[in-house]
């Protein structure tokens, strides 16, 4: 599997990881440098808070149109693509002078790495058979979560001593160096007949997922907030309803009434990204407001959750090559539920440290476990004509889930604690808050169960002959 030679399936896999390192990487890594770029720039905190919402924001709105996109001309020309905007953007922030352009470049930089994430998947599930598929999407997902673990250790040092410019800069050898894998490493991919992009549909699903994301980041603030999700959900309704009456849609809503496999996976996977990604977020202010730690002590106690799921995703990845991967991705969720109910029933001002590492390792390790058979399902339930749809798909239940979990813990501390500052008056509210915060994420996390056990049980049934003979 590991003996890279140009056009090789290990090529390609090689090529996927760097690129998969990367983008997680520069996420965390740019998230530690912000304070200083704000320093230097002059810049307000909604204009730093927009440097990272505007590169979130180009990802959620093209990811499904990208990956729809590679399908019809060639998936290894839109990666390709992606990986070039996406460095290019990386060397030009090194040295912009302005936040506005900063910005700009950001959702530009955001674009790119749309195009190369969404076909990410769709290249390697090409490359290998089915039978090895399982481990290679681990590999995939451990590069990622190697990304996730490094970029705020790496980026806070670099910053430290070199400046918020070097995070960008140190980035560009790696991107041209998955340039040049993918140009040398991946084979070019034929252009389907038949069939056209739905541009129609990519704008009406970018600007849905764009207004419910906005409104997401803004969730607290009435009534703007709702009244852009709410606009997002209409005009998503409005989508579905175009697709069903176009031809070549940019979803299949066929596919997902006809293949149950591959919806209550997608679905399974949004409800699992609802439940584990506001996890950080509360365990980061509960470590540095009630503990009294220092970002980079927190920082260092919050690595236990990607570290654990570096090595778990691995060994699930296959796992998922033995056995039944919808099964194994059910038990990676009854696992995440099970360390959310337990921190939500103990955190409280003098919970150990080591408990709350505990309970975000076995967070870390029920995600692990169900990432890697989960994709393998999704991706094995569809035929080679449309894995970049389904990869597309998982990158935008990833997204959609991501701003779920964290609008849900907006609106709770919203409700709670208003226009409050954390403070030690103000303290009983916030781990109120942060109790019931956790409590909504389990209830997210137990409803991916209910879907993902629907999967396995309509497999069970499946298996089972008329009369049950």
């Amino acid at each position: 599997m590991f003996k890279p030679s140009a056009g090789s399936p290990a090529m390609v896999l090689l090529t996927v990881c760097l690129a998969q390192f990367l983008a997680p990487f520069m996420v965390t890594a740019v998230g530690v440098a912000l304070p200083s770029l704000g320093r230097e720039l002059g810049a307000s905190a909604l204009q730093l808070s927009l440097v990272e919402q505007l590169y979130v924001l180009s990802l959620a709105m093209t990811m499904l149109a990208f990956g729809r996109w590679g399908d019809i001309i060639g998936r290894r020309r839109i990666y390709m693509t992606g990986l070039a905007v996406y460095t290019v953007m990386t060397f030009s922030l090194g040295y912009t002078q302005g936040i506005v352009s900063i910005m700009a470049q950001r959702f530009v930089q955001g674009l790119g790495a749309a195009m190369y994430l969404s076909g990410s998947l769709a290249l390697v599930a090409s490359a290998y058979p089915q039978e090895m598929r399982g481990r290679v999407i681990g590999t995939v997902s451990a590069a990622t979560y190697a990304g996730l673990s490094l970029g705020p250790v790496i980026g806070g040092l670099i910053t430290s001593h070199f400046g918020w410019r070097s995070v960008f800069l140190m980035v560009v050898p790696l991107g041209l160096a998955a340039v040049a894998a993918c140009l040398f490493g991946v084979p070019d991919d034929s252009r389907r007949d038949g069939e056209r992009m739905d541009w129609t549909g990519a704008l009406v699903y970018a600007l849905a997922v764009g207004l419910f994301m906005l409104g997401a980041a803004h969730a607290g603030e009435m009534p703007k907030g709702p009244v852009m999700i709410a606009l997002g959900i209409g005009i998503a309704a409005l989508f579905l309803r175009l697709e069903s009456r176009t031809a070549s849609p940019l979803l299949d809503l066929g596919l997902l009434r006809s293949n149950r496999s591959f919806t209550l996976g997608c679905l399974a996977a949004l409800g699992n990204y609802a439940a584990t990604f506001g996890i950080t977020f509360l365990a980061s202010l509960y470590l540095q407001y009630v503990k009294g730690l220092s970002p980079r002590q927190a920082g260092l106690v919050l690595l236990a959750m990607p570290a654990v799921q570096v090595v778990v995703t691995l060994q699930s990845g296959r796992m998922a090559d033995r056995m039944d991967p919808g099964r194994l991705a059910t038990a990676g969720m009854l696992m995440s539920t099970a360390g959310l109910l337990l921190a939500a029933a103990t955190c409280g001002p003098d919970m150990p440290i080591w408990l709350l590492v505990l309970e975000l390792m076995l967070i870390g390790a029920g995600f692990g476990v169900f990432i890697s058979p989960n994709s393998a399902s999704i991706m094995g339930s569809v035929e080679r004509e449309r894995f970049g749809l389904a990869s597309g798909m998982i990158a935008a239940m990833r997204t959609l889930g991501m701003a779920v979990s964290m609008t849900s813990v907006a609106l709770i501390f919203s409700v709670v604690m208003g226009r409050a500052a954390v403070s030690r008056e103000t303290l009983p509210l916030f781990l109120g808050s942060m109790r019931a915060g956790l409590a909504l994420l389990a209830v997210f996390s137990c409803l991916g169960v209910l879907v993902s056990l629907g999967r396995v049980r309509r497999k069970r049934t499946a298996e089972v002959p008329p009369g049950g003979q």
